[in-house]
């Protein structure tokens, strides 16, 4: 699916943001549906086991095929109509629902279904993503790609709030097949904005081979950004403070669990949720500062000591408090990350740029996953039991023993190594100066 050449002019400058406000608000009712979906689906597990076990698998199975099909997913968001790769990844989504429906109206829904729905559902969310993301380039003017950003950040924000409050209210009255029912009709909205509305699809470079395979377009993505320090260097920072953000903070449940309710668990969940909404509205509202990558680097290490005050206690108080202070942060850091590769990457590459780079970034997720409850369990949790070989260490006494401790110690011990790497990262000057030394792939074109 591609354009003529004329219609690529006609095409290439942002269209302003009311088709991509219709879009992101489509997406938004869409993504709220399926967060109802996945919810209702964990209550459905932890009912029918009783275990933890069950829920890090689906995790696991949601995430791995998303991130070893970015690249291919990339290429195809390059080579493809944009528009319709994310009409299709929609439609597949919706089939997928509407399958998990007759599964559970009939009676017959196991295990082995929702680990199948959960590895389904993540390889279309793979071609969704670079598709989508690299489509706000095509559509905001540069001096609001900051802004745009932050209203995605805002979704994730919002589906982290709203979705446990209303899958709970719903799940009580009409139960796992009426959820269903409303995150289908959640697709058709999105679909239905897509084909409503047109996403303009820049044209490849003349020099490039439009038959190249799916693994030239990966090794492309890889030499584009590697041509790029700064980039490159930055693009390997995100993947060190996403490896130690899910390997401590797969286990915020087990640490409140551990001395608390669940009705505690849910109000610090509530906390950290409205912390990243609070980020997600100031970075929507805020075109965001001059000097993007400075701000990045800044924003990741002041959300660290939220990280840090989040285990060094434990009340709960203090971790809901850390948890709202760091990923207030988030929704800050990642929108004005997202403007800097979008700003500096060309518009017709990006979606392989951007496949490649959220596969290395999220790369280390799996092992975070997979290290963080052995180490819990084996090593860290024994070490300040009351009688650990911790338990009378300043260790000990500095952030207590007992349930839990030990995972607070894994939260401290990721806060402390993320601030210092953050310091090294700000001190790399092809980092801190990407801005000037990379000259902008996007112009500042004007709002129609």
């Amino acid at each position: 699916m591609t354009t003529t050449a004329l219609d690529s002019k006609t095409q290439s400058a942002p269209q302003g943001m009311k088709t991509f406000v219709a879009i992101w608000a489509s997406q938004l009712i869409s993504i709220l549906g399926s967060g109802l979906t996945s919810f209702a689906l964990g209550v459905w597990i932890f009912d029918q086991t009783g275990k933890a076990t069950p829920f890090a698998l689906t995790v696991l199975l949601g995430n791995l095929p998303r991130i070893l099909l970015l690249p291919v997913a990339g290429s195809l968001a390059d080579r493809w109509n944009r528009r319709w790769v994310m009409i299709l990844s929609d439609v597949g989504n919706a089939l997928v629902t509407i399958s998990v429906f007759v599964l559970v109206f009939f009676g017959n829904l196991q295990f082995w279904h929702v680990y199948l729905i959960a590895t389904i559902g993540s390889i279309f969310s793979a071609f969704q993503e670079p598709a989508y993301t690299a489509s706000v380039t095509m559509l905001v003017p540069k001096k609001d790609l900051s802004r745009a950003n932050g209203m995605i950040q805002m979704t994730q924000a919002l589906e982290l709030a709203l979705t446990p409050i209303l899958a709970g209210v719903l799940f009580v009255a009409i139960g796992l097949p009426g959820i269903l029912v409303i995150d289908f009709a959640t697709f058709l909205i999105a679909v239905g904005t897509l084909l409503a509305v047109r996403i303009p699809q820049p044209e490849l470079a003349e020099h490039e081979d439009k038959k190249s395979s799916v693994w030239t377009d990966a090794v492309f993505g890889w030499n584009y950004l590697k041509a790029r320090p700064g980039l490159f260097g930055l693009l390997w920072y995100f993947a060190m403070v996403n490896f130690f953000l899910n390997w401590s903070g797969v286990l915020i449940a087990p640490l409140i669990l551990s001395r608390y309710s669940a009705s505690t668990l849910g109000t610090v969940q509530m906390f950290f949720g409205l912390g990243m909404l609070a980020g997600g509205i100031v970075s929507s509202v805020w075109a965001g500062p001059k000097r993007r990558v400075t701000a990045v680097i800044g924003y990741i290490g002041f959300g660290l000591l939220g990280m840090l005050v989040a285990g060094l206690r434990p009340e709960a108080i203090y971790t809901g408090a850390g948890l709202f202070w760091m990923l207030f942060f988030v929704p800050l850091s990642s929108a004005a990350s997202q403007a800097v590769f979008q700003s500096k990457v060309a518009p017709e590459v990006q979606g392989r740029v951007f496949g490649i780079r959220s596969m290395i970034s999220r790369s280390v997720m799996p092992l975070a996953f997979l290290l963080a409850g052995p180490l819990a369990d084996l090593v860290f949790t024994p070490l300040l039991e009351t009688n650990g070989a911790w338990a009378n260490t300043f260790i000990g006494a500095l952030l207590g023993t007992g349930a839990g401790r030990g995972i607070g110690f894994m939260l401290v011990a990721s806060a402390l190594v993320g601030i210092v790497v953050t310091l090294f990262v700000y001190a790399n000057p092809r980092i801190r100066n990407l801005e000037d030394e990379i000259p902008d792939a996007v112009g500042e074109s004007p709002e129609k």
